[in-house]
This record gives C-alpha cells, sequence and structure tokens, in this order.
C-alpha cells in the first residue's frame, strides 16, 4: 500500500521544504506563501504592562544577541522567572527591573516605551494632500503627498503619492532611489519603464518593484494622467 504525501516533502536532513506558490485552475491566478497574516488579531492584552514590558526585555535580549540563560547568570534572575517576564505572565518588581536594567544596558524607562507609546495615524480629506517637489517636478510631475508618518515601530517609512502628469508634463524613465514602490493606476495611460522592460499601463493596472533601478514614465500615452505611487524604505534611509 503507497504511503500518502504532504504538500510539503521533505528536502535534505529531514527538513521540510517551503510549499511552492499554487497556481489556480486558470493559470492565472498564483498564491505565494506569505510570511504574516494580514487578518490576524493581535493579542488583546498587548496594552497590558506586563506583556509591554516582557517584550521589551526580549526585544532588548535579542539585539544584545545573548540567551535567556545568559541574561540569568548577568542578573541573578532564575530562567523561569524570565521566561515569566519575557511573556507577560507575571509583573517583574523594580528591583528586577533594575538588574535587567543594568544587563540589557538601558534605562528602566526603557522598559515602558511599548506599553506608553502612540500609534499614529494621517486623515487627509479629498483635495487636501500636500504638493511637494521631488526629482520629477521639473519635468511637469504634480507630486501630492497623501499622509506621513515619520518616526514608528515598524521601521519603515511610507510616502504614498498621487501624482498627476498634464499636457505640459515630459517623459523623466530615469528616476533612481532606495527602497521599493508600488503604483497603481487610475487615469490616462502611459508605458512605464524599469530598468529594461517597459509596462503598458491602463487604469487599474499597477507594478510593483525594486526603486533602486532606473524607472519612470517613458510614453504618455493618454492624458491627463494621474496615478498612485507608493514608496518605502528603511527609516535609517533618506
Amino acid at each position: 500500500m503507497a504511503n500518502k504525501t504532504s504538500d510539503s516533502k521533505a528536502g535534505p536532513g529531514g527538513a521540510k521544504a517551503k510549499p511552492l506558490p499554487k497556481v489556480s485552475a486558470d493559470k492565472k491566478t498564483i498564491r505565494a506563501p506569505l510570511t504574516q497574516n494580514p487578518h490576524a488579531i493581535r493579542d488583546t492584552r498587548e496594552k497590558v504592562l506586563e506583556v509591554a514590558i516582557g517584550r521589551e526585555v526580549r526585544a532588548f535580549r535579542k539585539k544584545l544577541g545573548i540567551t535567556v540563560a545568559d541574561l540569568a547568570v548577568a542578573t541573578d534572575i532564575s530562567l523561569g522567572m524570565l521566561s515569566k517576564i519575557e511573556n507577560g505572565i507575571t509583573s517583574p518588581s523594580l528591583t528586577t527591573l533594575q538588574a535587567l536594567s543594568r544587563a540589557l544596558g538601558v534605562p528602566v524607562t526603557a522598559f515602558f516605551r511599548r506599553f506608553e507609546e502612540e500609534r499614529s495615524a494621517v486623515f487627509v480629506k479629498a483635495g487636501q494632500g500636500l504638493d511637494v517637489e521631488r526629482r520629477g517636478t521639473r519635468a511637469g510631475h504634480q507630486y501630492n503627498l497623501l499622509g506621513h508618518i515619520g518616526s514608528n515601530t515598524s521601521g519603515v517609512v511610507v510616502e504614498p503619492y498621487l501624482i498627476t502628469l498634464t499636457e505640459d508634463s515630459d517623459v523623466f524613465p530615469t528616476f533612481q532611489h532606495e527602497g521599493m514602490e508600488f503604483l497603481y493606476m487610475l487615469e490616462g495611460e502611459v508605458v512605464y519603464r524599469h530598468g529594461s522592460n517597459l509596462y503598458p499601463m491602463k487604469p487599474g493596472d499597477s507594478l510593483f518593484f525594486d526603486a533602486d533601478a532606473p524607472h519612470g514614465p517613458e510614453q504618455l500615452t493618454k492624458l491627463p494622467m494621474r496615478y498612485l505611487s507608493i514608496i518605502c524604505y528603511p527609516q535609517s534611509a533618506g
């Protein structure tokens, strides 16, 4: 009797290989495995002080590249107690927090950061985005910034723009900057260049790419033209 096989076959050393992207019957939809569930609900205890402290302790420990056992030796706190602290199960005393503070090289107040931190949001009414100057402004490209959040917990800066091109606009296929970019066509038509590839784009089309390669509108097919441009890059970049 043949053994049943699973979707993930064992690879070298007995480790399971990563599942391949699933293709639908019409050959058009590709379902790639995601590393994050966008529909997941964050632990309802996120606002509990013990949980916030535990997450900060774990984050600082991992940043130093030390194990729980190493931290136990440095603080003279038992492994069991440290595990409870990092998992938000127990409330550490001030003496314990001071010991952790010295061992991890951070102020005691750093453990409360996640609990006290505000999560930002920017709301922009229609037509009230901020007109800004970017590299393509000289070519007649109008950039309307739809929101901006600087320092944040994600470590990523996201710049959403509504870009408008008119009869006064020129082609400009040589943009080049750090990060990733996503385009979504709203109005008009364009042939957009990314590296050596050309993409005819109409309303509803999108393009997602590494922005380090030269890119930009190669041919303005139908004007006026409007599209969303969302640029993402690490906070350390600029």
